[in-house]
């Protein structure tokens, strides 16, 4: 006999998230009568589209944490939410995201070891190239700045693990929701221009990348962190080593006097306070490489349980994530609000962004919003769509971002891994009218 096997929304999503909310959100339990009324009793409002609620998902108001830690940071905005403490850690609630250029007391805080000490004389910082080059070199940031040619671009910033509460069971490490990513106008020289001046060998495949932070531990032995790429992305004319952010010298907090940018891949490759780029034939091997650091399964596994990391993959361009900057989650909007403008961002890690969706009901029906075009590739897709609310009540506010190759942000987080990577799924504001 025949027995049909039903795949796990872990698997539909990692293959197809269209499809995968289709599946997921067609089995709903139709919530009418008591079940509405509790939930608009617990909510303090009715719910006008509540019978949409998909079975299982909580309504975003409800579904809260404990109260956040603030930041008390100098230059920081107090805004910020303080996700870790040895090292520090700090995401930018949505809202915050809110400007085309991400100013630098907005921007998050992602540090792996002890942060440096201020830098007196910036332009004396030096930076070694070695390994898989016919010249190995050894630049001063001065030099560096003489010597190559300067650009600036707006590009996005983005945690690894950006979102990686969203994942069920959470996965390890900082509880990010959407706000480890940040869109800065960064100064620098293209990589590319600075290896090219050591010359390439037939050999050379990779490259790694080490910072001066020092390993929590302070055992001088070790590494915070070192990470690597293939050649081809160190190659990207946007990956950079830079020493300015918004058009200010880069502040020790966020990698100064001078760091990488490795755009539209997890910001673990933008390595902060750098001093040496390392040219290899085979993948760079640094603290942060192979196991399940930085990496996510190739075939779905079951969410909660171990696995050595043997057969994952390295996380590489990031999946496309769309948000809600205005209004803020939990906004509270003046009876007889009917009219209500959303603006946001977006952004696709190497492939950018194709479209932008809004729903006002729990999925049901969905928006195209208008966006804008981006300065530049890895800059970020700012978006605007105006609603029309048909009462009073709660309602949440979805947003689902599409890339350029067809790809939609699911609405639950596909692939769970055990350090939670990847999750993307759509953003969920809250609102009361009235």
């Amino acid at each position: 006999m025949s027995q049909s096997i039903e795949r796990s929304a872990a698997e539909l999503y990692a293959n197809d998230p269209e499809r995968a909310d289709a599946v997921v959100l067609g089995r709903r339990r139709v919530l009418t009568g008591a079940g509405l009324a509790a939930l608009g009793t617990a909510l303090g409002a009715a719910m006008p589209f509540g019978r949409h609620l998909p079975a299982g998902m909580l309504p975003v108001a409800l579904a809260q944490g404990k109260g956040p830690q603030f930041l008390d940071f100098p230059g920081k905005d107090k805004g910020l939410v303080v996700l870790g403490d040895r090292p520090l850690v700090a995401e930018t609630p949505e809202h915050l995201l809110d400007d085309a250029t991400t100013p630098v007391g907005k921007f998050f805080i992602r540090n792996n070891g002890q942060i440096p000490d201020d830098i007196a004389n910036a332009d004396a910082w030096t930076i070694r190239i070695d390994g898989e080059v016919n010249t190995p070199l050894e630049l001063k940031l001065g030099d560096i700045k003489q010597r190559f040619q300067a650009q600036t671009h707006r590009m996005v910033l983005e945690c690894g693990g950006n979102g990686r509460s969203f994942f069920s069971p959470p996965g390890r490490g900082n509880q990010w929701t959407n706000g480890g990513a940040g869109c800065a106008e960064w100064t620098g020289v293209a990589l590319k221009d600075v290896l090219a001046a050591a010359g390439l060998k037939s050999e050379a495949k990779f490259t790694g990348s080490y910072g001066s932070d020092a390993h929590l531990s302070g055992d001088a032995s070790k590494h915070a962190i070192s990470r690597g790429n293939p050649i081809a992305k160190s190659l990207d004319p946007h990956s950079m080593i830079v020493w300015a952010m918004n058009g200010q010298p880069l502040t020790t907090i966020h990698g100064g006097p001078v760091r990488l940018i490795v755009p539209g891949w997890p910001g673990s490759l933008s390595t902060k306070w750098l001093n040496r780029v390392v040219v290899r034939a085979t993948p760079h091997d640094g603290q942060g490489m192979g196991g399940t650091s930085y990496r996510v399964p190739v075939k779905p596994i079951v969410p909660g349980s171990n696995d050595d990391g043997k057969t994952f993959r390295d996380l590489e361009s990031m999946p496309v994530r769309g948000i809600i900057t205005n209004p803020a989650n939990g906004a509270r909007l003046p009876t007889g609000t009917r009219d209500l403008p959303l603006r946001g961002a977006a952004w696709g890690g190497d492939v950018g962004v194709g479209r932008v969706d809004v729903s006002i009901d729990f999925g049901q029906t969905w928006q195209q919003a208008d966006t804008a075009t981006p300065t530049n590739h890895y800059d970020w897709t700012r978006w605007t769509r105006t609603v029309k609310l048909p009462s009073d009540g709660y309602f949440e506010l979805w947003v689902r971002a599409t890339d350029r190759n067809g790809l939609a942000q699911p609405v639950v987080a596909p692939n769970w891994n055990p350090q939670g990577y990847g999750a993307n799924p759509i953003n969920r504001i809250a609102v009361l009218v009235g």
